[in-house]
């Protein structure tokens, strides 16, 4: 399988990605990551934008994600929001666990933010849905389906009761 090549494969699973913990709030549209590929202080950064990036890029597809290598002395975080503001959050020293931790507690969502919106996704009702507690109880009240056996009586050749000879 050709996505089972190259480093650690096991990022590309959707298992995986769908474990990811960082759901970032609505207002984030820029998440941008600083580090460094040395240095004992950046070995935290690194592995979490090795491991942490492709989740975090997965779960928030309308947020742009930004790595930028070599350009700072400390690694840090930034969070760009929709109203100009920005956000910095020092990663130096840490472990990517505490990053990530750190992380859902300042810009992520909270586990009640996204049981709801969980349960608003679930609620939205299905307009092909029909029956008992739906919008409609019955196909027939669709524009342009056969109407209900119960009003109307189906034409013969529906109901199988004519059988045709060959001419």
């Amino acid at each position: 399988m050709p996505f089972m090549k190259g480093r650690e494969p096991i990022r590309r699973t959707l298992n995986y990605l769908n474990a990811g913990k960082l759901v970032l709030k609505d207002k984030v549209r820029i998440f941008s990551v600083n580090y460094n590929t040395y240095g004992d202080h950046h070995a935290g950064a690194r592995d979490f934008v090795f491991w942490n990036i492709p989740q975090i890029q997965f779960k928030n597809p309308e947020v742009q994600v930004l790595t930028l290598k070599n350009m700072t002395p400390s690694p840090f975080v930034r969070c760009y929001f929709d109203d100009g503001r920005d956000m910095l959050i020092d990663v130096d020293g840490r472990n990517r666990d505490d990053i990530i931790e750190h992380l859902v507690q300042v810009v992520g969502k909270t586990r009640e933010q996204l049981d709801a919106e969980a349960r608003l996704r679930e609620s939205k009702d299905n307009p092909a849905n029909f029956g008992y507690g739906c919008g409609r109880h019955c196909i027939c009240e669709i524009p342009g389906q056969v109407p209900c056996p119960g009003t109307v009586k189906l034409p013969d050749h529906m109901r199988g009761k004519v059988i045709f000879a060959p001419k």
